[in-house]
């Protein structure tokens, strides 16, 4: 083998290598992103619900002490999660865009306005529970 054909073989086993690992560096750990040792829990009015696949997102809208609105957002767990927890994509749990709730959280580690669903309460009384506490409630 010639040095450019060595060249050429170590270039494509180098673009191969890049390509595999793109999808495993997307996907990231909840430990990363978010604080597993802190909660968080919020009220406000649901902006907006969005069902994606690998995670669905949460979006609310929570006034502050002076009165002004800050989005939060939720990252919550994939489609058999939200499943266990009693929701579906075909009916959302009933959760639409205006509706009161309260969540519950592990905070986002860099100190922005989101975190991962652990708990979400309507005003209605409806519960939906996406992780266990210590005693495995």
């Amino acid at each position: 083998m010639t040095r450019l054909e060595i060249s050429g073989v170590v270039l494509i086993t180098l673009l191969c290598a890049l390509v595999v690992a793109a999808p495993v560096s997307a996907h990231h750990s909840v430990q990363a992103q978010f604080d597993i040792h802190k909660s968080v829990s919020i009220s406000g009015t649901v902006a907006k619900i969005e069902w994606i696949n690998p995670h669905s997102y949460l979006t609310v809208n929570v006034k502050d002490a002076e009165g002004k609105v800050q989005k939060w957002a939720f990252e919550l767990g994939g489609a058999n999660a939200l499943r266990r927890a009693g929701l579906s994509r075909a009916d959302r749990g009933g959760i639409k865009p205006g509706d009161q709730v309260t969540v519950t959280a592990m905070p986002a580690r860099d100190g922005s306005t989101s975190g991962f669903l652990q708990e979400l309460k309507i005003a209605d009384g409806r519960s939906y529970k996406f992780s266990v506490d210590a005693n495995g409630q």
